[in-house]
């Protein structure tokens, strides 16, 4: 049942917003992999575009092997193209909003806005890997 409700979900997610803002983060990682330098900006582009294209169903976790690497490279990922892809999160979000069946939607929409501010450190993982990987286990 609840793969069901993820592919309905998705579906209708991928005609309200997940068209563009893959588009959006595919055009960053584009753009990010011109540069050599940059190269790890764009993979972490891609990575995001992967998850906002198809959301229900799949969770993004801490890694946990974020450092100070991750830490600069999300500041430095915030400052260039972070928070105007946020706002394509708020702009898409708004919009859905205006009716009640999208307004879950708008709502998982604000929650990808701290992987698009900050993608360095994080794994995307379906959602039943990532929630037994955050229970505990019992000896």
């Amino acid at each position: 049942m609840r793969s069901l409700l993820s592919l309905i979900l998705n579906l209708i997610w991928l005609l309200t917003a997940g068209w563009a803002l893959f588009l959006g983060y595919l055009l960053a990682g584009v753009i990010a992999c011109l540069l050599i330098v940059t190269i790890p900006f764009g993979i972490a582009s891609f990575r995001i575009a992967g998850f906002v294209i198809w959301p229900f169903g799949r969770e993004v976790v801490d890694t946990g092997r974020g450092g100070a690497g991750s830490a600069l490279g999300n500041v430095i990922w915030f400052v260039i193209a972070g928070w105007w892809l946020a706002l394509g999160h708020v702009g898409t979000a708004l919009a859905q909003a205006i009716t009640i069946i999208g307004i879950p939607l708008a709502w998982a929409n604000l929650k990808l806005i701290p992987v698009t501010c900050f993608p360095f450190g994080k794994e995307v993982m379906d959602s039943d890997s990532a929630r037994s990987r955050m229970l505990p286990t019992v000896r």
